[in-house]
């Protein structure tokens, strides 16, 4: 379909920022080698944490699932290369908290051996069922690679939704990353024959391909592969950041505003990114699981930029060296971009499924922290924020640390992007403050949430005890009733057997009594002697009734 023929609509806000990109795009893709160390985290994807189905001293290989996914909103690790499993322990991961996660260490064995693939040559995707796919994807362990890491399958569940449109995001608008550039280039074949599973999964109408215009090589790569489609539209977007963020790029391309506490599935869009569509072709055609990443080395810091396909676990300091980045001459590195990644605090963090650019800074170029100063109230923010909010309101009630009435300027609306934080006059680090209001509600929602469930733990332990108390008086009350009633014998069943057997001994006793014979006519002696035995006979009886 021709691109030039869809309306493109300008979303609020956006900047026009360099970009970057050309010093990491001048050469293809490169293979990293493989590294004497891997060390894969348990968490690398938003939900829960997988459970490791390895042990120390186990030997592995390529490919192997070393981790099981735990419930629906979760996903499979996999091993990224043959070797034996040396430790299974917390290690430091890319994150702004430098959080230290349990994490699967393989050393490796420089071999690569690789596990035959569960299900290969399943060239017709549409003989699969929805489920089917859905199964695959997650146990083939991938997540967005756009840097959301949400698990993909979950995505591809619109039984509850119809679905009318599914669009790739090829924007990459944050500057220096160009992973999903390069991507595009040299596999755009992969991409489309992913898009085109997810759309059979999805029942997708109609498909949608967002790509900034600045992208020329890639543009042209994805449109020779589309070019005999009818249901593909490959469309052109400015190049102005944020455009690659998933409701800029759907109201790009549609014209439809997401819901503000909604998803994109309620109005029948689903956005997946690029570098997922070729993962998904990966796992459903060659069964293949996602073990590896294209990832943007760049920056000042590095002395020749390129993309390279890492594997999953890689230590970020062995892709340093490998690039000949001198230690004493990185100032900084983040993880993302400029604008919406994060300082990485150690370089012994390996690289995960949603770390995309490895940013690093020669010294001479950080940038030193200035002093904030007021807020000159100039409106600034609010010109370039693409979610259209209000950034001073918001930075005012962060600061005063009213936390209830800064949600009623949607501040979970906020994307973070940090448009907001590079017009600003008097350099106030305005994200920093929305993220410090964000973090500080969900924990005070999380200590409600423990609070409210201590309290009815409480008040079911009081309701418990009250009811065995009164259980307690109600028996009691039934014995001492049932002692103060004196009942008849006949409702006395005890008694009443007990009178039985003692009519039928008295009976007994009367059949077998007889009249003592030969008593008639006894001389004295005779009769002394009944009468002595008498005698005997009452004091006996006194005996045994006393």
């Amino acid at each position: 379909m021709n691109p030039s023929n869809r309306k493109v609509f300008n979303f609020h806000g956006g900047l026009h920022l360099d970009d970057h990109k050309s010093v990491s795009t001048s050469r293809p893709i490169e293979d990293a080698p493989i590294p004497s160390l891997l060390v894969l985290p348990l968490e690398q994807h938003i939900g829960n944490a997988a459970k490791a189905c390895v042990k120390v001293g186990d030997k592995v290989l390529k490919n192997q699932c070393i981790a099981k996914a735990d419930g629906n909103v979760s996903t499979q690790i996999h091993a990224s290369s043959s070797g034996t499993v040396v430790a299974i322990e917390p290690r430091s991961i890319p994150h702004p908290s430098d959080l230290n996660v349990i994490s699967i260490v393989i050393e490796t064995d420089g071999r690569d051996t690789t596990i035959e693939p569960k299900h290969t040559n399943v060239e017709h995707y549409k003989s699969l069922s929805r489920h089917d796919i859905q199964r695959r994807i997650q146990e083939a362990g991938i997540v967005g690679l756009g840097g959301a890491g949400f698990p993909s399958h979950i995505k591809l569940n619109a039984a509850e939704h119809p679905v009318e449109t599914l669009i790739l995001n090829a924007a990459e608008c944050e500057p220096y990353i160009s992973c999903d550039d390069m991507l595009m280039r040299e596999h755009a074949d992969k991409i489309v024959n992913g898009m085109r599973i997810m759309q059979h999964a999805l029942n997708a109408k109609h498909c949608m391909i967002g790509i900034e215009d600045n992208k020329v090589e890639a543009f042209a790569a994805l449109q020779k592969v589309i070019s005999n489609s009818d249901d593909i539209e490959l469309i052109r977007v400015p190049t102005r950041y944020p455009a690659g963020g998933e409701r800029q790029l759907i109201y790009s391309l549609t014209g439809k505003q997401a819901p503000s506490k909604g998803r994109p599935l309620d109005i029948g869009i689903v956005c997946h990114n690029v570098g997922t569509a070729a993962a998904v072709d990966d796992a459903i055609t060659r069964g293949i699981p996602l073990t590896s990443r294209i990832v943007t080395l760049t920056g000042s810091g590095i002395p020749q930029p390129r993309n390279m396909q890492v594997r999953i676990g890689t230590q970020i300091q062995f892709l340093l060296d490998h690039c000949h980045s001198p230690k004493e001459d990185i100032g900084n590195i983040l993880i993302g971009g400029p604008m919406m990644g994060f300082k990485l605090n150690s370089t012994q963090a390996p690289v995960t499924k949603i770390c995309n650019c490895i940013l690093a800074i020669h010294q001479r170029d950080v940038i030193k922290p200035t002093t904030p100063m007021p807020c000159i109230r100039c409106g600034e923010c609010t010109d370039v924020c693409p979610v259209n909010l209000l950034p001073q309101q918001l930075y005012w009630h962060a600061h005063a640390q009213e936390f209830d009435t800064i949600q009623d300027y949607n501040l979970f609306d906020c994307i973070e992007c940090g448009c907001c934080d590079v017009v600003c006059p008097s350099r106030i680090p305005l994200v920093q403050y929305f993220r410090f209001a964000k973090t500080t509600i969900w924990q005070q929602e999380r200590d409600k949430e423990k609070s409210d469930k201590a309290r009815q733990r409480h008040e079911l332990r009081l309701e418990r005890l009250e009811r065995e108390k009164r259980e307690k008086r109600e028996r009691h009350n039934r014995k001492k009733a049932a002692l103060k009633k004196k009942p008849d014998q006949a409702d006395d069943p005890k008694k009443a057997a007990i009178l039985a057997a003692m009519k039928r001994v008295k009976e007994k006793k009367s059949a077998t009594d007889t009249n003592p014979a030969n008593t008639d006519n006894l001389t004295p002696e005779q009769q002394a002697k009944v009468d002595e035995a008498d005698a005997r006979r009452k004091d006996h009886k006194k005996d045994t009734t006393s």
